[in-house]
């Protein structure tokens, strides 16, 4: 292909790329309908993010799909009456394409595969959610509920629950909102109502609520109503703690962003959500290395059985720890941590129990803070019941991550340079590594890396649509 040729192809694939950007919008908006490429969000995605999304379809299915193929699809879409679902209309191009020669049955064909979610979720109504506290996962939260703004927006961000009220404290919230040292700006405006002690971003009113504890809120003041209280502080994690939020006039649920004490449900989305039911008023969503691993221990005791094994978890420092030595309750986490490697303990090995509770009792843990301040892997070291190869169980897994009802938890990357650094802003709850895979006879050892702050917000939002009984589908449907 001649230079100019190149230009052209290039010129050509933009432009597509372009005239899908204001289709994706709208849907998203209008309809709740995300949209997908083999996995790949295209919500609010550069045009050169969309033909980049393009190009990996063909490490996953041998052969390119070109833009001018799957444009179509996106326009069928637009017009059909299709709600509240993410459509991964990569899969749905290359299935067409590979038994048609020619667009002419491309809207019966849509309307046959999207037909679950056509006119999908008409009848449920937004429910309030109001967000305690104001952390790293808060402010992740925040900007994942914010990007769903629009008419179709059933998870509506209603207020904020804050410790302080001192001078300055609104638009100190707002910048740390606005700016993310690891996540980059914020997507939109923030704007700020001083008046009212409340923050406006992309349209969304947020109430900004001052309180030293739960007792001390009103929700329905603000004119806030059965909602779900999402508490992202960790400072009670048992029912008692937990339960004080219900004793709020205006909340009806509690949603705890981390590992719950006693008899909560520790759920991890896409694993056992199954297990949410209309009378659970509190639930956890486990910890993040938890939402990482347990996928992909489900999917290799599925197939393979799993007898015991071993989790190490490299994982970036967190606000618990000190930026240069000083006093901590918790062993060796006193000393820096931009500084040091420090080995701590995890009880994510444990916990995966609570929500795969075949592998109690089979599995034990350890952890390695290091000094980077997001992303970190999980090293999977199983004993199976059967024999597997590498390559066997890296296909399996690539399966799994394409086409299981996990496609949403599991990513998988066959890169031979990818880097912690790569995977920052990663919306699954892991990435399976597979040039790093060993397994041989009846032992594997899998590396999975995992965006400990987004990643896990992403799975948090998962059980809060749960918990409301806003069911997102996702088309085509996995076998």
């Amino acid at each position: 292909m001649s230079a100019d040729k190149h230009l052209q192809s290039w010129q050509e694939r933009f432009e597509m790329a372009e005239a899908m950007q204001p289709l994706l919008g709208k849907l998203y908006r209008n309809q709740g309908v995300e949209v997908v490429v083999y996995g790949k969000p295209l919500l609010n995605a550069s045009t050169i993010e969309i033909i980049k999304a393009h190009r990996l379809v063909r490490r996953h299915v041998g052969d390119k799909l070109r833009l001018r193929e799957s444009f179509p699809f996106v326009e069928a879409l637009s017009k059909l009456a299709v709600k509240q679902c993410k459509v991964d209309i990569g899969k749905l191009a290359v299935n067409y394409w590979r038994n048609h020669s020619d667009g002419s049955e491309i809207e019966a064909y849509m309307a046959k595969e999207l037909a679950p979610a056509i006119d999908h979720a008409d009848e449920v109504e937004p429910r309030d959610v109001v967000l305690y506290g104001f952390g790293r996962i808060g402010r992740l939260l925040a900007r994942l509920l914010i990007e769903r703004t629009g008419r179709s927006n059933k998870l509506r961000l209603r207020a904020i629950v804050i410790r302080g009220g001192r001078a300055g404290d609104l638009e100190k919230r707002a910048s740390l909102l606005r700016r993310d040292s690891v996540h980059g700006p914020f997507n939109g405006s923030v704007e700020i109502d001083e008046e009212n002690n409340a923050l406006i971003a992309n349209g969304t009113y947020i109430q900004i609520i001052y309180a030293n504890g739960p007792e001390e809120v009103d929700y329905t003041k603000y004119g806030i109503n059965n909602a779900l209280v999402v508490d992202n502080t960790g400072v009670w994690k048992d029912e008692a703690g937990l339960g004080l939020h219900l004793k709020s006039p205006g909340a009806a649920k509690v949603l705890l962003t981390a590992p719950a004490k006693g008899n909560i449900k520790n759920i991890v989305f896409g694993v056992n959500d199954a297990d949410i039911l209309d009378e659970d008023v509190i639930v956890s969503a486990a910890s993040c290395t938890t939402n990482a691993i347990t996928p992909v221990l489900k999917a290799i005791n599925d197939k393979y059985g799993i007898e015991n094994g071993h989790v190490e978890t490299i994982h970036s420092y967190t606000n618990d720890q000190n930026l240069i030595d000083n006093y901590h309750k918790a062993d060796r986490r006193g000393r820096s941590a931009p500084l040091n490697m420090v080995i701590t303990e995890t009880g994510a090995a444990k916990a995966v129990a609570k929500a795969l509770p075949v592998l109690a009792g089979r599995l034990t843990g350890n952890a390695i803070r290091v000094p980077t301040p997001n992303v970190s892997m999980a090293i999977l070291s199983l004993n199976l019941n059967a024999e597997t190869s590498k390559d066997d169980i890296n296909d399996y897994l690539l399966d799994m991550a394409l086409h299981s009802p996990l496609q949403n938890q599991i990513d998988f990357t066959n890169s031979t340079e990818i880097v912690s650094s790569d995977l920052v802003g990663s919306r699954y709850a892991g990435v399976v590594d597979s040039q790093a895979t060993i397994a041989e006879g009846k032992r594997a050892i899998l590396y999975v890396w995992y965006d400990n702050e987004f990643g896990y917000s992403c799975q948090v939002v998962g059980v809060m649509q749960k918990m409301l009984g806003l069911n997102h589908l996702s088309l085509p449907v996995s076998e």
